[in-house]
């Protein structure tokens, strides 16, 4: 294959679950630029049906669709959808997840009267969110023998960040998820299946900008402030500095990398604070 070729993604049929949302909602948009046809599934169903008349209205190819990632009939209700319009699909990113102040332990709330219900909420949005859509849009891809999983770790799936117990907890599934799958869909059913993960470093989003940003001034919390001094680059992340990486993840660029998780972190990871 030519070079040029090697990062080409135009024609393929990507799902981006919690696509309405920011990181997610940047991918969407890049992708469908690149060429390709994107299924933009979210729970909030308006959002979605909004993001992709916005990106056919700049001249991509998307369709919006409704969808909870912890309720399988309502994932096998939006594969029917995305088969119908694309008739295959390629690419899984599984993007649904976050976090929430209740399942956070601070000097508001000690971990020891953290809710089970919200540390629950919480693992099973970022981990079961994540193998229920690769179930139902894994199993097209085992039947097609041929498709790229991208899922979404984090920092804090490498070493527990302070006060997000379950989200820290979930994402280090995620990690081990990503390399299980990899080697489950190898060995059962096609080698020209992979999973992978980005991890991305610290990027405001809705979920965590109560512990960055002061919600009242808008300046950085004292945990803000951390997160800063320990990234080299020193600054925080912007949803286009993940597209790069999602795209050669999903090309013929990186058709021999396989369980592996690509930290996108403007350095954090490299840095021990001294």
């Amino acid at each position: 294959m030519e070079v040029r070729n090697l990062f080409d993604i135009k024609g393929k049929a990507i799902v981006i679950t919690g696509a309405a949302g920011v990181l997610c909602g940047e991918m969407a948009r890049a992708l469908a630029r690149a060429g390709a046809r994107v299924a933009v599934l979210d729970l909030n169903g308006e959002k979605a049906q909004a993001l992709a008349a916005e990106i056919r209205a700049a001249g991509g190819e998307a369709i919006g669709v409704m969808v909870n990632v912890l309720e399988k009939p309502s994932l096998e209700k939006a594969r029917d959808v995305v088969l119908e319009e694309f008739g295959k699909v390629d690419v899984l990113i599984n993007g649904a997840g976050g976090n929430k102040k209740e399942a956070t332990a601070d000097e508001r709330q000690p971990f020891f009267d953290l809710p089970p219900a919200a540390i629950q909420w919480v693992f099973d949005l970022n981990f079961i969110g994540s193998v229920l859509p690769t179930q139902v849009f894994g199993k097209v891809m085992a039947e097609q023998g041929e498709g790229v999983i991208i899922n979404i770790s984090s920092m804090a799936s490498y070493r527990p960040l302070t006060k997000t117990i379950s989200y820290s907890a979930a994402k280090a599934a995620i990690n081990n998820f990503t390399q299980w799958m990899a080697v489950h869909f190898n060995q059962n059913y096609s080698t020209n299946i992979r999973v992978n993960a980005i991890a991305p470093g610290f990027f405001l989003t809705e979920q965590n900008r109560f512990l960055l940003t002061d919600e009242k001034t808008g300046e950085p919390t004292t945990r803000g402030k951390q997160v800063l001094a320990h990234t080299p680059m020193g600054r925080y992340g912007t949803p286009e500095d993940l597209i790069g990486t999602v795209i050669w993840l999903i090309s013929d660029g990186a058709k021999f990398v396989n369980g592996a998780v690509i930290p996108v972190d403007g350095g954090f990871m490299a840095y021990a604070g001294v």
